[in-house]
C-alpha cells in the first residue's frame, strides 16, 4: 500500500514555542487514522501543514504533491474540515451550500441535497436556529458531499452530544468511507474513533510517539494483570506505565516478547485510550 502522506522533520515554531518538532509521519492510501493527542500536542498544526495553510521546515508530501507550493492543485484532492462551530450562525441552510460550492471544487451539490432530505432541516432556516442534531447533519451532509482522495478531519465532532458523535461516525464509515479514500481523524476523544481505525498516530509536545497499523498494535503492546508474587520480575523487564486496577498491579509493556509475559500473570490486549494514557506519561527512558 502507498503512503498518501509522507512527512519527514516537520518543525513549526511560533516565537519561542516549538509547535512541531521534528515530525516523521506516513499515512497510508486508504487508511482510516486517527491523529490522537491532548490539547497543544500540535495535532492541528500537523494537520494544516498537511493541506498547505501553515508553512513549514522539512520534507512533506500529500498526494503526490507539496503542500507549500502546490496547494491550489492540491485541494482538487484534499478537504479541510474543522469542528461543526465554524458554520456562520447567521447564514442560512441554502447558502452554507452556496459557499461550499464557491471554495471547493469538489464539492457535489445535488449529494448534499439529496442526503439532507432524509432529514427534518429547513433550507431557508439559519444556523443559529438549527438543533445541535440538525448542525451534526448539516456539516455531515457537507462532509459527504466533497468527492476527494483525503479527507481531514479536525476534532469534527467537539462539543456534540455523545449520540450526535456516534452518528456522525457511523454515517461516515457508512456511507462516505468506500475503501479507496483516505481520512485523517484528530481527535482527543480516543474511545469514540477506535473501532473505526486502521492507522494510529500519537502525537505529544510537537512529537510522534506511536504511528502503526492497528494491526500491528496487538503483536507490539500487551497488558499484564501481574501476580502479586512476580511484581519483582514484571519490574525487570522495564514496562512502560504501571497501574493499580481492583487491588492488582497492572503493567504495560511495548516489544516485550509474549513468552516472557505469559509467566507474570493474565495478559490482555490495551485499548487504545489506556494505550493513549500510557504513551503520555511515558518519559523518554520509557519508564
Amino acid at each position: 500500500m502507498t503512503n498518501i502522506v509522507e512527512a519527514r522533520f516537520l518543525v513549526k515554531r511560533y516565537g519561542d514555542f516549538t509547535a512541531l518538532d521534528g515530525v516523521d509521519l506516513s499515512i497510508p492510501s486508504g487508511s482510516i487514522s486517527g491523529l490522537i493527542g491532548p490539547n497543544g500536542a500540535g495535532k492541528t498544526t500537523t494537520m494544516k501543514a498537511l493541506v498547505g495553510l501553515c508553512d513549514v521546515e522539512g520534507e512533506l508530501e500529500v498526494a503526490g504533491r507539496d503542500p507549500r507550493s502546490a496547494r491550489h492543485k492540491l485541494m482538487e484532492e484534499v478537504c479541510f474540515i474543522a469542528d461543526v462551530g465554524i458554520l456562520p450562525k447567521w447564514l442560512k441552510v441554502a447558502q452554507v451550500l452556496e459557499f461550499v460550492s464557491a471554495v471547493h471544487p469538489k464539492f457535489v451539490r445535488e449529494r448534499a441535497e439529496k442526503f439532507l432530505s432524509t432529514t427534518e432541516i429547513p433550507s431557508n432556516k439559519r444556523i443559529k436556529d438549527l438543533s445541535k442534531g440538525m448542525v451534526t447533519q448539516l456539516h455531515l451532509a457537507i462532509v459527504m458531499a466533497i468527492d476527494v482522495r483525503l479527507l481531514v478531519l479536525d476534532e469534527p465532532t467537539l462539543g456534540l452530544d455523545i449520540i450526535y458523535r456516534k452518528e456522525f461516525y457511523d454515517r461516515l464509515l457508512n456511507e462516505y468511507y468506500d475503501g479507496d479514500r483516505t481520512i485523517i481523524i484528530s481527535t482527543h476523544q480516543v474511545e469514540e474513533i477506535e473501532t473505526l481505525l486502521s492507522h494510529l498516530v500519537f502525537i505529544k509536545n510537537g512529537r510522534i510517539t506511536l504511528d502503526s497499523s492497528m494491526n500491528n498494535l496487538a503483536d507490539r503492546y500487551f497488558e499484564v494483570v501481574v501476580d502479586p508474587d512476580k511484581l519483582t520480575a514484571a519490574d525487570t523487564l522495564e514496562p512502560i506505565y504501571t497501574r493499580e486496577l481492583l487491588g492488582r498491579k497492572t503493567y504495560m509493556f511495548e516489544d516485550v516478547p509474549l513468552q516472557h509475559l505469559e509467566p507474570l500473570g493474565e495478559v490482555l490486549t490495551p485499548t487504545v485510550a489506556d494505550l493513549f494514557v500510557a504513551k503520555m506519561k511515558e518519559d523518554h527512558h520509557g519508564g
